[in-house]
């Protein structure tokens, strides 16, 4: 069995950027994705190159905090951002919660802006954000509204103009699970979806209204899960996924990431083990990461 990739990432030792050689007249051989030395390669084992991945929990270095419903785990964007982004380009959040992403740009050395619907968690993902050191001197971008949304559309433009920049290099979009969580109140809140379809038909709204600001030929990353309903097996993911496609993507590779304590199923292993055994099903330990680029 080979070994863990989750081993590479203990909690109490956070990523190290590799740094240029010193060798004289050393040029690099990196490609227009990442700023990662081919010649190299051998350097960074903390980067994921399996489709499997299995972390031991989450990354608590930094300002990262694990109290918010929803929110992925910080190797998430971590990884994402490493593997598809050069130091200094933009990262767009369509889904921010208490602002993970916008906190890993600022520790390796990207900017980032991040759409979040409700005002509340906006203001966490803020103060979140503007607490976490910020090395590389990036900017910063919390954008309060609905990302399906031509206001925000707007906002999103403006932002970019103010990093100067036209285009992100990275979208990253974690949408609720449908109705798994209910993260607010507001009717355009993708987990108050009237139905299935309704969920389908606002996520692909998304889609739609931010892949003019993804540079071509970059990566878009769709983190997202499937859930049960009345007994049945809901293949969101893969849904999300076919419609992602339909929107003028091409699709690059489906990670599968182990999910480890679970706030819902915390302190209840041997209750979801007698139900799964009654009701002839499997617990869900697994979600998504999927990978498209733009053509």
């Amino acid at each position: 069995m080979p070994e863990s990739q989750g081993e590479l990432f203990p909690e109490e030792e956070p990523f190290k950027i590799l740094e240029k050689s010193n060798e004289p007249n050393y040029k690099p051989r990196t490609s227009h994705l990442n700023d990662i030395d081919l010649k190299r390669w051998k350097d960074y084992p903390e980067i994921v190159t399996d489709s499997l991945w299995l972390f031991p929990g989450r990354d608590k270095s930094g300002v990262h905090e694990g109290d918010y419903w929803g929110n992925f785990i910080p190797q998430i964007a971590t990884q994402s951002l490493l593997r598809f982004t050069k130091r200094g380009e933009v990262v767009l959040d369509t889904f921010l919660g208490s602002g993970t992403t916008l906190i890993e740009c600022k520790r390796l050395g990207r900017n980032g802006i991040g759409v979040e619907i409700s005002p509340r968690v906006a203001e966490i993902a803020e103060e979140r954000i503007s607490q976490e050191t910020n090395n590389y001197d990036v900017k910063t971008k919390v954008i309060v509204g609905d990302s399906g949304s031509i206001e925000v559309k707007d906002k999103i433009g403006e932002a970019l103009a103010e990093m100067g920049q036209e285009k992100a290099q990275l979208l990253i979009i974690h949408p609720p699970y449908y109705d798994i969580i209910k993260f607010s109140d507001l009717e355009e809140d993708l987990s108050n979806a009237e139905s299935e379809e309704d969920f389908y038909n606002k996520f692909k709204e998304v889609v739609e209204n931010v892949s003019d600001f993804l540079e071509r030929d970059r990566y878009l990353v769709l983190v997202i899960g499937d859930k049960y309903e009345n007994g049945e097996w809901i293949p969101l993911g893969f849904r999300a996924m076919e419609i992602t496609l339909n929107c003028g993507y091409k699709l690059k590779s489906i990670c599968i990431k182990d999910i480890q304590e679970n706030r819902g199923k915390r302190n209840q292993l041997h209750l979801w083990r007698y139900r799964a055994l009654a009701g002839g099903f499997y617990i869900f330990k697994h979600e998504y990461i999927i990978f498209f680029i733009k053509t």
